[in-house]
C-alpha cells in the first residue's frame, strides 16, 4: 500500500497525527487546520511549524482543498464538542456557532469535492465526539450526508477502560469508506458499536453495574493509576500539584477521589483545576486512609466551626494529576510503568512550548482524544 497522506482538521495539539503515526498504516499528517493560537504553538513544536495553519474551517472551500499540492485520502477530524456536551447546560447543538464550521464541511465542502470527482476528495474520514453526539441532528446530517456521497459508515462509543486505560473518557467515533470497512453483517452497522470487532468481540461492561458473570466474560486487565505517576517521593513535604485550601474547604467533599492502585477515574476536561464536579478526578497519595471517613471528621468538625478542621484532610495527600500524568494515560507518552499495551510506544517525546500555562495544558489536554482508541480505529479502517 502506498503511504497515506491525511489531512487534520480541528487538530489541537495533535493526538489524531500521533495515532496515525503509531497505527499499522504507513501514513503521514501533511496538512493540520485549527483556529486556537495556543495548540498551534504546541502542535507545531511537536509536529513541525510547516503542518498547521491557523484558519477558521468555516472559511475553508472545496476549492482551497482542491488547489492543496497533497490531496489527502484520509480526513481525521475532531471538532468542537461544547454543543453536545452534556456539561455544558446551554448546549445549542447544531444551532451553536461552534458546530458551524464542521456542518460546513460535510454539507458544503465534502459534497463539492466527491461530486466534483476531485482528488481531494477523501476515500476515508475518522470522526471523534464527546458522547452525547450521537443523539444530535448534527449526527443525522453527517450519517446522511456520508452514505448519501457513497461512504460506508461504522459508529463507535467506546472508552479507554476497553484498551487496559483507567480513564472513562466515553467518546462517540465516526468511520467512513468508499470501501466495505468489515465483513459483518452489513444490517449490523445501523446500531452503534461498544467495541471494535477484531480488537473485543463484545461491548464493554461497567464494572459498577455488571453482574459477576458478565465482568468475566468481559472485562479487560485494566491498569492501576499508579502505572501513570510520575515518580515522587513518598514523604516529599512539598505536595505537587496540591489542592488550594480555599477549594478543599469549600469543595472537597465534591471531587471524585481515587487513589493510586484504583483502576479507573473520571473522564478529564478543559475545566480540570477549574471546575470540582464533573472535570476529572483528584489522587489520594495516602492509601493508608478511609477517605469516607475522613470527610465524616472534616465535615462535623466544619459544622463545629473549628478552626482547625482543614487539618483533618491533610493526611490524605490529595493533589491533581500533573499534566505529564494525563499525557500519559491520554496515550500521548508511555506509561511510567509498562502496562503490556502495544498500542503506546517510547517514540515520541511529547514537549510543551515554555511559556505556556498549567491552566493552558489542562485545557488543551481536557480538549485532545485519546490515542490509543484512536490508533486501534484507524487500524480497524485499514484492516480490509
Amino acid at each position: 500500500m502506498a503511504p497515506v497522506i491525511a489531512w487534520e482538521f480541528y487538530s489541537g495539539i495533535g493526538g489524531l497525527h500521533l495515532a496515525l503515526r503509531r497505527s499499522k498504516v504507513s501514513g503521514h499528517v501533511v496538512r493540520a487546520f485549527d483556529w486556537d493560537q495556543t495548540a498551534l504553538q504546541v502542535y507545531a513544536a511537536n509536529f513541525g511549524a510547516g503542518i498547521v495553519t491557523k484558519v477558521d474551517i468555516s472559511s475553508l472551500s472545496a476549492a482551497a482543498l482542491d488547489a492543496e499540492p497533497s490531496p489527502a485520502e484520509l480526513w481525521l477530524l475532531s471538532p468542537s464538542c461544547q454543543p453536545y456536551t452534556v456539561l455544558n447546560p446551554n448546549a445549542q447543538g447544531p444551532a451553536d456557532p461552534r458546530a458551524k464550521s464542521f456542518l460546513h464541511l460535510i454539507e458544503t465542502v465534502l459534497p463539492e469535492l466527491v461530486n466534483s470527482g476531485s482528488s481531494a476528495a477523501p476515500k476515508r474520514l475518522l470522526i471523534e465526539n464527546v458522547a452525547g453526539f450521537e443523539t444530535s441532528s448534527t449526527r443525522h446530517v453527517l450519517v446522511s450526508t456520508l452514505q448519501r456521497l457513497g461512504y460506508n459508515t461504522m459508529e463507535f462509543l467506546l472508552t479507554p477502560l476497553q484498551f487496559g486505560i483507567p480513564n472513562s473518557r466515553l467518546r462517540y467515533y465516526l468511520l467512513a469508506s468508499t470501501r466495505p470497512l468489515c465483513s459483518a453483517n452489513p444490517e449490523a452497522f445501523a446500531q452503534i458499536f461498544g467495541y471494535i470487532p477484531g480488537h473485543s468481540d463484545h461491548n464493554w461492561v461497567d464494572p459498577r453495574t455488571a453482574s459477576e458473570a458478565d465482568l468475566a466474560a468481559s472485562d479487560p486487565q485494566i491498569a492501576p493509576i499508579a502505572n501513570f505517576l510520575d515518580d515522587h517521593p513518598e514523604d516529599d513535604a512539598n505536595l505537587p500539584h496540591a489542592i488550594p485550601d480555599r477549594v478543599l474547604q469549600k469543595w472537597g467533599r465534591l471531587f471524585d477521589i481515587v487513589l493510586p492502585s484504583s483502576c479507573r477515574s473520571c473522564c478529564f476536561t478543559r475545566g480540570y483545576t477549574q471546575l470540582v464536579e464533573r472535570a476529572g478526578s483528584i489522587l489520594q497519595m495516602n492509601e493508608n486512609l478511609n477517605t469516607t471517613d475522613v470527610f465524616t471528621d472534616f465535615l462535623d468538625a466544619q459544622q463545629k466551626d473549628e478552626s482547625t478542621a482543614l487539618e483533618i484532610l491533610r493526611p490524605l495527600r490529595l493533589r491533581y494529576f500533573a499534566p505529564s500524568e494525563l499525557l500519559r494515560i491520554f496515550s500521548f507518552l508511555p506509561p511510567s510503568v509498562s502496562t503490556g499495551n502495544s498500542l503506546v510506544h517510547e517514540d515520541f517525546d511529547f514537549t510543551w512550548p515554555e511559556t505556556l500555562s498549567l491552566k493552558s495544558k489542562y485545557r488543551l489536554i481536557g480538549n485532545s482524544v485519546n490515542v490509543s482508541v484512536v490508533t486501534a480505529l484507524i487500524d480497524f479502517l485499514y484492516s480490509e
